[in-house]
C-alpha cells in the first residue's frame, strides 16, 4: 500500500459523498474531506460526456486550493456523475417536483450514466470515464410518489441512487455499477495504480 510523506496512506477527496468515501476505503484508502464547491451550470451545446469531464478535472483543481498546507502533497480525487436520456443531462433535480418529472422520464427506457474521475497528483491532473447503459422498469405514479415521500432522490444525478430503494427498479446495467454509484473503483484504482498511490 502507498504511503504518503506523513506514513500514512490517506488521500484527498474533493467530495462529500458518504459513498465515494466508502469506495475508496473497499481498496484500503482513507479520506480528507475537501469538498470542492463550483459552479456546475453546463456550457451550451456541452455534451454529457464532456460535461462530467470538464466538472471533475475543475473539481481536482478547485480542491488543492482549499486544502491546508499539511496536505499539499496528497493525491486528490474527484469524481462527477450524470445521467443523461437521449443525449439530455439530468442533473441533481431542484425540488420534489423536478424529481417526479426526471423519473417519470426515465420509466420504462435505458439511459446513461457518465462518471468522470479525476487525479491531481504531482502538478498533474488525470481523468478516466466510466459510461454506463441502465434499464428502468416501468414506473406508476404511486411508485414514485412513495420513493419521493422517503427523500433518497435528493442531491442525486438523475433523482435516484441505484444502492438505495430505487435499486429495485434496475433490470439491467451495462458497465459499472460503481461507476453508477458515483465513483468508478475500476478507473478510480487504475488512475491510483499508475502513480503507484496503491499497488493491487
Amino acid at each position: 500500500m502507498w504511503k504518503n510523506n506523513h506514513n500514512n496512506s490517506t488521500i484527498i477527496l474533493a467530495s462529500r459523498s458518504p459513498r465515494r468515501v466508502e469506495l475508496l476505503k473497499q481498496i484500503g484508502l482513507d479520506c480528507k474531506i475537501y469538498p470542492a464547491d463550483i459552479d456546475e451550470s453546463q456550457l451550451p451545446d456541452e455534451s454529457p460526456v464532456q460535461y462530467v469531464t470538464r466538472l471533475a478535472q475543475e473539481k481536482a483543481a478547485a480542491c488543492v486550493t482549499l486544502m491546508a498546507a499539511e496536505y499539499q502533497d496528497y493525491p486528490v480525487i474527484a469524481a462527477d456523475t450524470t445521467v443523461a436520456l437521449s443525449g439530455l443531462v439530468l442533473g441533481k433535480p431542484l425540488d420534489d417536483n423536478d424529481a417526479r418529472d426526471m423519473l417519470a422520464s426515465l420509466s420504462d427506457s435505458t439511459h446513461q450514466v457518465h462518471t468522470a474521475v479525476a487525479l491531481n497528483f504531482n502538478g498533474g491532473i488525470e481523468v478516466l470515464l466510466s459510461s454506463t447503459n441502465v434499464e428502468m422498469m416501468p414506473l406508476s405514479a404511486e411508485q414514485i410518489e412513495e420513493y419521493i415521500a422517503t427523500g433518497d432522490h435528493r442531491d442525486k444525478a438523475g433523482s435516484y441512487g441505484i444502492q438505495g430503494l430505487a435499486g429495485a427498479w434496475i433490470k439491467r446495467i451495462e458497465g459499472s455499477y460503481t461507476g453508477v454509484m458515483g465513483l468508478p473503483i475500476f478507473e478510480t484504482a487504475a488512475l491510483l495504480r499508475k502513480h503507484r498511490i496503491i499497488t493491487i
